[in-house]
């Protein structure tokens, strides 16, 4: 590997990122004036994010799991002893099953195991902390940037796979606090292709999980859902939250473009949470919209949370079921990435909160100029954010 371990220990020392125990996690800060970020060593989970700091009102958009600060032990996954905010995935999903001799936690040995530090740095107004993993279950390195810059409420994020070598479905998995009130999150995304909800049994009763999606049902418009319930109409996926005691899930894949994005509009507090990537990248958004359906430990019916992951990956199956044949390849989507040991993969991402005047809904559209997006409301109201999504395509800042 290009890191060695003499490299990560004389980065680490270099470095001047704040540390701090954050929800019982030991957590690495950076910031600006408009942003704060805190990203765990364990899993490499991103929040809590404050956007807006430098206003009376500040935004922290993400999901803490509730059971954070309860000292549980024996967690069911190595993932939820972190879990909170958005992470990196790969090999993307519950990984139950071996794949030629490869056994897998689920969301991969990244996301609930120690990362080290490379370090940080701020140059030209822009704020990047370094990490890295060297995994085992597949040989292999990924090396993680988070950048922030000076007057955006934006961050950048860049995770770079060096060996690993074969097919693996990975990505992000963003995950947003939900609110209380029913309806009051308004969800939008770029053009998609079609959607799905999960192909079988997603929140099995036996195990004290319910779900209310019906099991593989194709659809097109997000706010017409099919539900498994007789007689019931199609569940408008752009309300959230909905249906309480119910956790569901469902893939929509991007329509082929330049930008692919998802919104989520807190109307009740006046802002939009977003993310942009590259569909030629991450294909796909799975859906997890949790709202108290799962009752064994440690969500004991309290979770309420909107994962909003993209990714290349069949649903959360992990990697035998995205690494083979399924039904979302034989309608032409990919469901996994080639790795190669000869060539690093790149996956960079955007993520951030643009503040929005009264009145404005769900997204409808989004237009992109030179270093800024516009995001257009039903209701007709503009809102325009400065961002570079050039970075999707060029790593650069």
């Amino acid at each position: 590997m290009k890191i060695t371990a003499l490299l990560l220990a004389t980065a680490a020392l270099a470095s001047a990122a704040e540390q701090r125990v954050i929800h019982s996690q030991p957590s690495w800060v950076i910031a600006t004036s408009q942003v704060e970020l805190a990203v765990t060593e364990r899993g490499g989970h991103m929040a809590p994010v404050t956007f807006f700091r430098d206003t009376a009102k500040p935004v922290q958009p993400y999901h803490i799991s509730p059971w954070q600060d309860e000292g549980l032990k024996d967690l069911p996954a190595p993932v939820l002893g972190s879990l909170r905010g958005d992470w990196f995935c790969v090999p993307f999903g519950g990984n139950d099953a071996a794949f030629r001799g490869e056994k897998h936690p689920p969301h991969g040995e990244i996301a609930g195991d120690a990362w080290k530090l490379l370090g940080d740095s701020r140059k030209d107004g822009v704020t990047t902390l370094r990490l890295a993993f060297e995994t085992k279950a597949r040989r292999g390195t990924i090396t993680k940037e988070l950048s922030l810059i000076d007057g955006q409420n934006v961050v950048y994020s860049r995770n770079v796979i060096e060996g690993f070598a074969g097919p693996a479905p990975l990505g992000h998995h963003a995950t947003l606090a939900m609110p209380e009130a029913e309806g009051v999150f308004r969800l939008a995304t770029s053009a998609i292709r079609f959607g799905l909800t999960a192909p079988s049994l997603f929140s099995d009763p036996a195990k004290r999980e319910y779900q209310s999606f019906a099991i593989g049902a194709q659809f097109t418009d997000l706010a017409k859902v099919p539900l498994q319930f007789k007689g019931a109409p199609d569940a408008d996926v752009t309300r959230l939250p909905a249906r309480r005691g119910f956790a569901d899930l469902l893939q929509l894949c991007n329509a082929p473009g330049e930008i692919a994005w998802t919104a989520a509009t807190r109307t009740d507090e006046g802002w939009l949470w977003f993310s942009l990537k590259d569909p030629a990248v991450l294909n796909s958004t799975v859906m997890w919209i949790e709202n108290r359906g799962r009752h064994g430990v440690p969500w004991n019916g309290r979770n309420n949370c909107l994962g909003l992951e993209d990714v290349t990956a069949f649903f959360a199956d992990g990697l035998p079921a995205s690494a083979q044949p399924n039904v979302l390849t034989k309608e032409g989507v990919a469901t996994a990435v080639e790795l190669r040991a000869d060539r690093p993969t790149a996956v960079n991402y955007i993520q951030g909160v643009a503040k929005v005047p009264a009145g404005f809904d769900v997204v409808k559209t989004a237009e992109f100029k030179p270093g800024e997006v516009s995001f257009i409301s039903e209701s007709g109201q503009r809102v325009t954010v400065p961002v570079r999504h050039e970075f999707l395509k060029s790593g650069k800042l």
